[in-house]
């Protein structure tokens, strides 16, 4: 009696001392990745860049990202540098640790080779668009004849007046040079080929779009305020 009840405390104690050390830490358990861990596209994407960009990269209020035109156009650096520093004079936010936000460098790296590798297409290449950034100066009562001709068709709707000082103070040069180049597929904006089929746009003329609607914009956009007595 005495010897079988010492084995059966011996076993009970072995048993409550393994359970002890697996619920301190099973090894077939992995630990909570750390947020700057994190390396996987998906998971960046969706928490840092869906909610403008959309989902997929389209059908998002900010440009979309999986307009192959667009991949086309945008170098690597440029890339890395918005999501890192933001876009100045746009509501795109600095991610970059070294800018004030929370993604590292290797993490901003993934989100552009995530980018690529999701979206870019092979055969579209950068030497057939207009330059993604401007290069020549632009002239603004040129590029209201232009805009009259080939977009206000389409932009004098209620909805889509790109010239209103709302809409402008909300989307920088460089994004409005982007959508006149590379569209808006996702929201059925033609590229430059595209708005005028018979002659697409030029260099010069995308640079004088811009300068003419950078020209409306306002210092203080939405109502007047009222002149105080």
């Amino acid at each position: 009696m005495r010897l079988g009840w010492l084995i059966s405390t011996v076993c009970a104690i072995g048993a409550l001392s393994c359970s002890g050390c697996n619920r301190v830490g099973n090894p077939a358990e992995d630990p909570p990745l750390r947020p700057q861990d994190v390396v996987d596209f998906g998971t960046l994407y969706s928490q840092n860049c869906s909610a403008c960009h959309g989902q997929n990269g389209q059908n998002g209020p900010a440009l979309d990202l999986a307009n192959p035109v667009y991949e086309a156009i945008i170098d690597d650096a440029s890339l890395r540098k918005w999501i890192t520093n933001s876009v100045p004079g746009s509501e795109m936010p600095a991610f970059g640790e070294s800018a004030g936000g929370f993604l590292t460098d290797r993490q901003v790296d993934v989100l552009v080779e995530g980018i690529r590798k999701n979206w870019a297409k092979a055969d579209l290449r950068a030497a057939d668009a207009p330059p993604y950034a401007m290069n020549l100066p632009g002239d603004g009562k040129s590029g209201e004849q232009t805009y009259k001709a080939v977009c206000l068709s389409c932009h004098q709707k209620p909805n889509e007046q790109i010239s209103d000082t709302s809409y402008l103070a909300l989307v920088s040069d460089q994004g409005l040079r982007t959508i006149t180049i590379a569209g808006r597929p996702d929201l059925g904006h033609p590229d430059w080929r595209q708005d005028r089929p018979d002659r697409p746009l030029t260099n010069q003329e995308v640079t004088n779009i811009v300068a003419y609607l950078a020209s409306l914009r306002s210092t203080t956009p939405g109502q007047p305020y009222p002149q105080q007595p």
